[in-house]
C-alpha cells in the first residue's frame, strides 16, 4: 500500500462529517477551529504544554506588514503548520504542514480566498516525533492508542508494517495495553498527570470558562498529543464534542479469537464480505447489508460505508476518523485485523462481533 498516495486523499474529521451530512457538522467545525483557544486557556490555568501558534490576520501576511516580515526574517527556516481559520465557521478551513515557514508562504500566496475573512495560525512542527497519542477520558476511564512517530498515523489510520499502534486503557486503577511497552506506559502516565486538576478552584474556573467536565479530578474529553526530543510534550487537541460522543466508551481491549482487532464501533452484524482494497476502489460497488472488508477506508469509501452493515479494516485505529464515522453511521467497525485478507475471501459469509473485537468466518 502506497501510504504517500493515500495521505493525499485524506480530509479532516470535520470534512468527513460534512460529507456525511451530519447534523452537527458545523458545531464540530467550530470546535476544531477553536481548539488552540481552549489549549491556551488550559496552559494558562493548569500549565498544559501545547503547540502554541503565532497568529496573524491573513491580510497582514498577504500585505507583508512589518510585524510579519520581522517574524519571517527571524523564523524563516523553522518547520511549521499553517492553519487558515475563517472568521465565519461556515467557510472552509485551509491547512498544510511539514515545510519551513518561508516555503509555506508560497502555498499561502497561492490560495484563492478573501484574506480579510481569515486568521492564520502558524503552528510549530517538529522534524520527528518520539510518540503520538490519541485518547478519550470519560467516566469509565481512559482509552486510546499510542504509536512511535507522526500523529497522522492515528487519525488517518495508515501506518507502516511493524509500527502498529498500541491500544491502551486505564480504569483509574489498572493499566492494560495490547503490547507490553514500558517506555510507552511511562509516557502515558506522564500525559495523564497533565490532565489531573486537584485544585477545586481551578476546576470550577475551567468549568465556567470552557464548560469543562471532570471525573476523579481528571479533565474529560478527547485529546491528541505528540512528543519530540527538541520540544517535549505538546497537546495538539482538546475536543469536548468528541469527548461527549465517546462518553460511554468503556476502556477495554478486544478479546482473543481466530481473527481479532480493535473495536472502533460496537455492534454485531452478519453478512457477505466484500473485499475491496483502497488502491482498487474506483468503480467498486456493494449491496446494502454487505460487510466492507478493506485495508483502510479513505473518504472515497463513504458511499460504500453508508450501504455496509459493518466495516473491517486491516489497518486503522479505534479513534481514527473512519472509526468515528462508523460510530456515527451506527454500524459495527473492527480495525487492525492484521490477517483478514488471509482468512476472508470476497463473497464469504462472516460475522463481525464488534462488542468483542472478533471476526468469524462462517
Amino acid at each position: 500500500m502506497d501510504l504517500s498516495k493515500l495521505y493525499q486523499t485524506q480530509i479532516s474529521f470535520t470534512e468527513w462529517l460534512q460529507n456525511m451530512g451530519h447534523a452537527d457538522a458545523e458545531a464540530h467545525r467550530k470546535e476544531d477551529n477553536d481548539k488552540r483557544i481552549r489549549l491556551a486557556l488550559l496552559n494558562e490555568h493548569i500549565g498544559l504544554p501545547f503547540d502554541r501558534p503565532v497568529k496573524f490576520a491573513a491580510e497582514d501576511i498577504a500585505r507583508r506588514v512589518p510585524e510579519f516580515t520581522t517574524f519571517l526574517e527571524n523564523h524563516s527556516h523553522e518547520l511549521c503548520a499553517y492553519r487558515m481559520i475563517p472568521h465565519d465557521p461556515s467557510l472552509p478551513k485551509f491547512r498544510t504542514r511539514g515545510a519551513s515557514i518561508l516555503q509555506t508562504l508560497k502555498w499561502f500566496d497561492a490560495q484563492q480566498v478573501d484574506f480579510t475573512k481569515y486568521v492564520v495560525d502558524i503552528v510549530p512542527h517538529a522534524e520527528s516525533y518520539v510518540w503520538s497519542t490519541i485518547f478519550v477520558i470519560n467516566p469509565s476511564g481512559i482509552v486510546g492508542q499510542i504509536v512511535p512517530g507522526v500523529h497522522s498515523q492515528l487519525t488517518q489510520g495508515f501506518y507502516d508494517e511493524g509500527h502498529e499502534p498500541i491500544t491502551f486503557a486505564w480504569d483509574f486503577h489498572d493499566w492494560s495495553m495490547s503490547q507490553v511497552n514500558e517506555a510507552a506506559l511511562d509516557h502515558l502516565k506522564t500525559l495523564v498527570q497533565h490532565l489531573y486538576v486537584a485544585d477545586h478552584a481551578k476546576r470550577d474556573m475551567l468549568a465556567e470558562q470552557l464548560n469543562a467536565q471532570f471525573v476523579n479530578d481528571y479533565l474529560c474529553g478527547y485529546f491528541e498529543t505528540v512528543v519530540s526530543d527538541e520540544s517535549g510534550i505538546w497537546f495538539v487537541d482538546y475536543n469536548r464534542l468528541l469527548g461527549q460522543m465517546y462518553a460511554s466508551l468503556a476502556p477495554r481491549l478486544s478479546e482473543q479469537g481466530t481473527l481479532r482487532g480493535q473495536i472502533g464501533s460496537s455492534g454485531v452484524a452478519t453478512g457477505k464480505a466484500r473485499v475491496i482494497y483502497a488502491k482498487d476502489l474506483e468503480g467498486q460497488t456493494i449491496e446494502r447489508g454487505d460487510i466492507l472488508v478493506t485495508d483502510m477506508t479513505t473518504p472515497s469509501f463513504l458511499p460504500l460505508m453508508r450501504l455496509a452493515d459493518a466495516v473491517v479494516t486491516a489497518q486503522g485505529g479505534i479513534l481514527s476518523h473512519a472509526a468515528i464515522v462508523c460510530r456515527e453511521l451506527g454500524i459495527p467497525c473492527i480495525t487492525n485485523v492484521r490477517d483478514v485478507f488471509d482468512c476472508v475471501a470476497d463473497g464469504s459469509m462472516i460475522t463481525v462481533d464488534a462488542n468483542h473485537g472478533v471476526v468469524e468466518v462462517l
